[in-house]
């Protein structure tokens, strides 16, 4: 007997997409292959909402204050789904982990305060730092939602963990309302490595990702760089497997920002960098070390480590510093794609 047709339609979720940043969670919902409608995508961020724009249409995202919103008009979009990234920094050294009382966590803390009021929302998707689990907002949030009549799964999970040769450790929450339940099974405790399917061996190296052809000076680290940071520097060769977790402050700062990049091999540029080492003429040195063309990721590089789509591109309004702002605050597209099978 065949079904009635309603039956067989797919059903088109209905996104609320909070601190949208540039789209990441929407190209997440592409690669999953789920039929959605975003019917609102708020950030504060101008530039991150040009960029969203420029990939998305001219009015697919607003500036908007989300203290502002109310559970009314939230009900109001008529939404089954929420995807959020909020604010990072209350829970970082950077951020002096003030938790909630930096006031950046005042939006994030608002729409904990609504869930209840919204019964039309099915399912939410929350992605933030690693560490976040151990914070007060979390404990506060995980508290609102089962309030609201939701359950949830807690996941930390690093693309490098998918074959993408980047590690990028992020803490995610699931939440459905009760009784829907989970195509993957937890025990209560934070999931820390995909399934199976989702594959556990990097099978991607850096020389499939960058552009061999980029010869731009631009990104090349310069001569000071070279002297005092190249020291402490992940430095990435072609058959590299793996990279660095890029930050806003990419190029900005040394240490701990994210990878640079030779077009050398491993074995051509230890032996250089040794040769370099040992020279004591300093003109000397610096040509040794120059002749290594250590550079930048460029953003375009970055994103792709990142899983956005090979469509995905910025506004030339938009400087490099600004692209790796942006890209520093967005999500791995493959591993929120791979949670969003979750969404049926």
């Amino acid at each position: 007997m065949e079904k009635p047709e309603s039956e067989n339609a797919v059903k088109t979720f209905r996104i609320l997409e909070l601190f949208s940043g540039i789209g990441g969670m929407r190209m997440a919902l592409e690669r999953a292959g789920k039929a959605f409608e975003v019917v609102s995508a708020i950030d504060v961020n101008p530039i991150a909402n040009s960029v969203y724009m420029h990939n998305f249409g001219e009015k697919a995202a607003r500036n908007g204050n989300i203290l502002s919103l109310t559970a009314k008009a939230i009900s109001k979009l008529a939404i089954d789904t929420i995807l959020m990234s909020p604010p990072c920094q209350p829970f970082t050294r950077n951020g002096k982990f003030n938790d909630i009382h930096d006031r950046r966590s005042d939006p994030f803390l608002h729409i904990c305060d609504l869930l209840h009021d919204i019964p039309t929302v099915e399912f939410i998707l929350m992605e933030n730092v690693k560490g976040f689990e151990g914070s007060q907002a979390c404990a506060l949030y995980k508290a609102r939602l089962k309030e609201a009549g939701f359950d949830h799964q807690e996941y930390v999970l690093s693309p490098h963990q998918f074959g993408i040769p980047n590690t990028r450790h992020r803490y995610y929450c699931i939440a459905k309302r009760k009784g829907t339940g989970f195509k993957r099974k937890g025990d209560g405790t934070i999931i820390t490595h995909p399934s199976d399917d989702g594959g556990t061996v990097p099978v991607l190296g850096i020389g499939d990702i960058v552009d061999a052809g980029e010869n731009d000076e631009k990104y090349l680290l310069k001569e000071a760089a070279l002297r005092k940071h190249l020291p402490i520097m992940d430095v990435c060769t072609p058959e590299s497997s793996n990279s660095m977790c890029f930050t806003k402050a990419y190029t900005h700062y040394a240490e701990g920002t994210g990878s640079v990049f030779t077009p050398h091999s491993k074995e051509e540029f230890d032996k250089v960098y040794q040769s370099a080492s040992l020279v004591t003429d300093e003109s000397e040195k610096m040509a040794l070390l120059g002749s290594l063309r250590v550079r930048y990721f460029t953003p375009q590089e970055v994103a792709k480590l990142m899983s956005f789509p090979e469509n995905f591109n910025f506004p030339d309004s938009v400087t490099d510093k600004q692209r790796y702002r942006v890209l520093g605050n967005s999500i791995n597209v493959h591993v929120v794609s791979y949670l969003l099978e979750e969404l049926e």
